[in-house]
């Protein structure tokens, strides 16, 4: 009676063939690769987008916002990969360069003002009973109390740099078939070791 139990056993778990399920889960598999490529190319051409923005003064902050919504919702997709040494991978530059620049013309033309400014002062004062030799320290004491700058401007450059990490799963194509992929294969890991186990006590039954 056992030994028909067993038997009955083995034929209906070689109805559920492991290598269906172990083809299934090689298809998925290779589905799965796929879908992690076509993330990672996406990446690149977003990241490539966030680039031309900055070159050419563009809608940097729409670019940056779709690099990012597409990293942190997808694997296999952080700008810290091999292909990309630089970090952080995402660097602003020129949008840092245009910053600083318009940073120091605006300097400038303020030290330009104070400078207009000093002398018309200073014309006045002239023209109240000040002697002319002291005009130059008249001018050089306006322009101290007014607290003109020399210096080029330095503005920190960190929040011109990105480095966005994707998630180690992500619920996408390439998660979810990498998921699935793997239940196949135990499933037919499962089939073929209980058929193996269950052959091993027919025949020790049949000894």
């Amino acid at each position: 009676m056992h030994k028909r139990k067993l038997y009955h056993s083995l034929t209906q778990r070689q109805k559920f063939s492991g290598w269906w399920f172990f083809v299934l889960g090689v298809v998925l598999l290779l589905v799965s690769a796929g879908a992690l490529r076509a993330n990672n190319q996406r990446m690149i051409e977003l990241r490539q987008a966030v680039f031309i923005a900055d070159e050419q003064d563009g809608d940097i902050e729409g670019a940056l916002r779709a690099l990012r919504k597409h990293v942190y919702g997808h694997m296999n997709t952080s700008l810290t990969a091999s292909e990309n040494p630089i970090r952080p991978p995402i660097q602003l530059r020129y949008e840092y360069e245009r910053l600083v620049l318009s940073e120091n013309a605006r300097l400038n033309s303020s030290n330009e003002s104070v400078y207009t400014d000093a002398q018309n002062f200073c014309e006045t004062q002239i023209s109240s009973g000040l002697s002319g030799s002291n005009r130059l320290d008249c001018i050089r004491q306006y322009v101290d109390e007014k607290g003109v700058s020399v210096e080029e401007v330095v503005i920190p450059d960190e929040l011109y740099k990105f480095d966005f990490v994707s998630p180690t799963w992500s619920p996408d194509l390439a998660g979810i078939s990498l998921v699935a992929a793997v239940l196949s294969l135990v499933v037919a890991a499962t089939l073929w070791l209980s058929q193996f186990f269950l052959k091993r006590q027919l025949a020790s039954h049949h000894h």
